[in-house]
Order: C-alpha cells, then structure tokens, then sequence
C-alpha cells in the first residue's frame, strides 16, 4: 500500500468517502513523526481526526503534524502545524543504516530521497573528494561517508540549525575526519577555500540548482568531474518531463560557455505539484 493510499483510506474510514477525494496528498513517517501533506486550500485542523487514527493504528507514531505547501522564509522551509500526539518536531531518523537527529520545523528532510541517497553513494569511487552544496542535516554527506570509501565530504548549509543538526549526526554516525561541515553560502566557501577541490559536487536544492551551477563547475579538480544537478521541472501540457530537464540544463551549460559535457543520466525522483517533476541529472564534465 502506497502513504497516498493509505492517507485516503484512513480518511475514507474516518471522515467519508467525500473528504477522502481531496486527499490527493499523502503521509510521510521520518523517525517517530508522521507528516501529513496537506493539500492547497485544505484547513490544516480538519486532518485532526485523521492523526488521531494515524496514532491509534501505528504504535510507533508519537506525533502527527500537517506539512503546508510552499516554502518560506529565510532558509526555505517547509511550514509544518501539530495535529495530535506530543507537541515536538524533533525526532531521530534512521535511513540505510545511520541515525539522523532532525527537526522537520528547522531542517529538510523527506524520504522520497531515500533511493536517491544510496543511489549517489554507490557511485562514489574509492578515495574521491565531494563537496555537497546543500547537505542540511547531513544525510547524503553521511550515507556517502558510511558506505563508500571517500576521501573527504565537504558538507555546506546556510542554515545554522541544519549545520548543528549536521555537526551532531557526523558524531552520531562515527565519520568524523571524513565528513567536514560547513557553515556559510556555499558560493562563498567555494571561493574561499574549495575552489578545484572536487572529484564529484551535489546539488540537491532544485530552487537554487541552476544559479549556483558555476561555482559547482569551479569546485571541480582542473574542470573536470561529475555534478548531480537537482531540479523541479515544469512541463507544458503533453511534454516530456525527460526532455524539459535536458533542455533545461543544456541551456544553461551554453549560457556558461560550457560544452564538453556528458548527461549520463536523467532519472525523476517524484512529482512535487502538477505537471512538476523533481528530476537529478549526472552530468560528466570532461
């Protein structure tokens, strides 16, 4: 049973057969919290009924809350409101064998990108430096660190709670000395001190992706080197979400001035509204 099925079915059983058709949304479970999407023009309270079934059929749920749509304010986070169960948001998250200390209200986190984590690490290559642009509490830096053999994971957020939370799961998961968090825009840290650095570069903030692409090129050893390109991909009517990422990319390689480069991969993580698409591109610059 897919969370989206699951959510309308709970719905169904608790509010009717009505309420359940707005529930397009769906549940997320991160450590102990169960995260409700709520869908746009939906009152958060009216899912209160629906956590208190959640806690009452999953023993290890401890809390509910309702995810709102859109992202806001300074590090642009999702705005999460407590429907049922204990009143806090901090939880920890165990993903592919490591433990994560998160707050939902403070640091992303979404468990859509559980594949896409372990899928990453399994093309690290023995010995090679990464730098991740946008590592929030940590999750890819750390699962890269555990389960590959990198040299260093150079491990950037802005976000000073993420950073902290970051700090803590480094320890947590025994990878100091491996995983290296920083703190600060990571234009600015690949200018000051990471320039030509990297054998591989993360990008995994599809909102900032695009603009921060230069400096991923410029922590790159001599140029050259792989970088994972995030992106939310929006698609007119009938065409290809595959074709839009490429072209997307494409054109801001030529903007650039960049044109020896291999798109290896495009692959869609999820869908994220109608008609837009997360998608990752690898991309080998040579």
């Amino acid at each position: 049973m897919t969370r989206g099925t699951l959510l309308k079915r709970i719905a169904r059983e608790v509010l009717g057969e009505e309420y359940a058709k707005k529930l397009w949304k769906r549940v997320e479970f991160v450590g102990d919290l169960a995260l409700i999407r709520v869908p746009i023009g939906l009152d958060p309270a009216e899912l209160r009924p629906i956590a208190e079934e959640l806690l009452n059929r999953f023993s290890y749920v401890k809390s509910v809350w309702a995810a709102i749509p859109g992202i806001e304010g300074e590090y642009r986070l999702r705005k999460y409101v407590w429907l049922a169960g204990e009143a806090r948001s901090e939880t920890v998250y165990k993903e592919h064998g490591c433990l994560f200390k998160v707050d939902v209200t403070k640091v992303y986190v979404s468990p859509s990108l559980n594949y896409e984590h372990m899928r990453v690490a399994r093309l690290v290559k023995p010995g090679e430096v990464v730098v991740n642009m946008f590592a929030g509490a940590g999750l890819f830096s750390i699962i890269i660190a555990k389960h590959a053999k990198p040299f260093k994971v150079y491990s950037i957020d802005i976000n000073p709670h993420a950073y902290n939370y970051m700090v803590e799961n480094v320890k947590l998961n025994k990878v100091d000395g491996v995983v290296v968090p920083l703190l600060g825009d990571a234009k600015e840290l690949v200018e000051g001190r990471l320039k030509n650095a990297a054998d591989r570069v993360l990008m995994p903030y599809p909102e900032l992706a695009l603009e921060y692409l230069p400096y991923a090129l410029k922590a790159l050893k001599c140029n050259k080197g792989w970088v994972h390109v995030y992106l939310h991909s929006k698609v007119t009517k009938g065409e290809n979400w595959k074709d839009r990422s490429w072209k997307t990319v494409e054109e801001r390689f030529k903007e650039l001035g960049v044109d020896d480069y291999e798109i290896a991969l495009v692959r869609k993580i999820r869908n994220v509204g109608p008609r837009i698409h997360q998608v990752v591109l690898d991309v080998l610059i040579k």
